[in-house]
């Protein structure tokens, strides 16, 4: 058995290319001759297509090929169309949103903002078209809608920083630029603005979930591995038929957890972890200078952060004298 005693799945079993269950009528047809990868299938299925796109998905990597291509261009014209310099700075290059006096304008000019609105406008199309696609895709299939739903919670996080937050606060100045560190760096000024957002209640639980959700991916997917010899990777059979695989793994975490998982429910755990971190971001973020201005403040007169010490007496801090918050 010492074959298994790996991480990855030693053999690769290898059939007739699957080419999925019959489409609905009037849909497009797959594209796509299936072959099979060595590489890939040494962390995954082997197989490669073939390929549904449909109308949703073909307009979707357009519009979303058309975001790129706009910021891929704006920042090349940053670097004096320098190909080298390009590659060079690319992590620190950046696509910014038009200043705070445009406010709300509609189309800022194209070269104080206005770029960034136009690409914010197509790389939004093509999300909520790619989310549409996997809805109607689900239900066309008659799987159940938990992927889209999942996906709607990232929309969420993405639309809470780059247009619904903005709207609150009545100006585009205060969105996300596009860019690799330009985009740390507002997260930086962010948190920094509005008192250190670790403080945020919402960003707290938004961690939380986070790392509960890596953790119990991590523990379903270790003891998943750890019954592979048994056929725990073939899961529907387990759950359909309970095997030799899914007892040991449930009196492993029965034994080491204090409580019972089975191969259904450790996914209904994972699926809410993971919906509810950007989820629960997108609520901390949305409340950010709109209904608190300082989290330190709000932290402080909630009895969350304990006060700074008085190491000069009678020395008032300006950032706590007269706050509102």
């Amino acid at each position: 058995m010492s074959e298994y005693q790996n991480i990855f799945t030693a053999v690769q079993v290898r059939g007739h290319p699957e080419t999925g269950v019959p489409l609905p009528p009037g849909d497009s047809k797959r594209w796509g001759t299936p072959f099979f990868e060595y590489w890939i299938g040494k962390i995954g299925i082997a197989q490669i297509g073939p390929i549904y796109l449909g109308t949703l998905g073909f307009f979707s990597l357009v519009f979303g090929a058309i975001a790129v291509s706009i910021i891929g261009l704006n920042m090349l014209a940053s670097v004096g169309w320098d190909p080298i310099q390009f590659i060079r700075q690319l992590f620190w290059l950046g696509l910014e949103p038009p200043p705070a006096k445009y406010g709300l304008t509609i189309l800022a000019p194209l070269n104080e903002g206005g770029w960034w609105q136009i690409t914010g406008f197509f790389l939004t199309l093509s999300i909520l078209l790619w989310w549409a696609r996997m809805y109607v895709r689900a239900r066309q299939l008659e799987l159940g809608t938990h992927v889209a739903w999942a996906f709607a919670s990232a929309i969420f996080l993405f639309l809470s920083l780059g247009f619904i937050r903005p709207l609150m606060m009545g100006s585009w100045a205060e969105a996300v630029p596009f860019g690799i560190f330009p985009h740390l760096d507002w997260t930086t000024a962010f948190s920094i603005r509005y008192g250190n957002l670790y403080y945020n209640p919402f960003h707290a639980l938004s961690i939380a979930f986070l790392y509960g959700s890596a953790l119990l991916f991590a523990m379903h997917a270790g003891t998943v591995l750890s019954v592979g010899r048994y056929g725990g990777d073939r899961e529907l059979e387990q759950i359909t038929d309970r095997g030799t695989a899914s007892e040991r793994g449930a009196l492993f975490w029965r034994w080491t957890m204090g409580w019972n998982a089975t191969m259904e429910s450790i996914h209904r755990w994972a699926w809410w972890f993971a919906v509810l971190t950007p989820l629960t971001g997108a609520i901390g973020i949305l409340l950010t200078g709109t209904v608190v201005d300082n989290w330190y403040l709000w932290g402080m007169k909630h009895g969350i952060v304990a006060p700074l010490p008085d190491v000069f007496p009678g020395v008032v801090d300006p950032s706590i004298a007269g706050a509102a918050q």
